[in-house]
């Protein structure tokens, strides 16, 4: 049996990375509305700058999916955490 190569591997962890970056996009921006409604707009401002940049990151990762073959964006693995505010 051949060893994967790196394009195969990253078929697989593509797809996993996109979601877990979305959680966590969608995780800071929780954290910004609570912060947010105890009156701390600095750090909430800091928090959604950190999720945009996970929106941006994400767009890459899509990109670097496509660039490799894997499957589409809609792909899901089995993988679940949560750190809800």
């Amino acid at each position: 049996m051949d060893p994967k190569t790196t394009i195969e591997k990253l078929r697989i962890l593509l797809p996993h990375w996109l979601e877990h970056n979305r959680r966590h996009e969608a995780e800071f921006r929780q954290w910004a509305a609570s912060a947010r409604t105890e009156g701390s707009e600095s750090l909430a401002a800091l928090l959604n700058m950190a999720a945009a940049n996970m929106a941006a990151t994400g767009e890459l990762l899509k990109k670097a999916g496509t660039e490799v073959g894997g499957p589409g964006e809609d792909h899901h693995h089995p993988h679940h955490h949560e750190h809800e505010p």
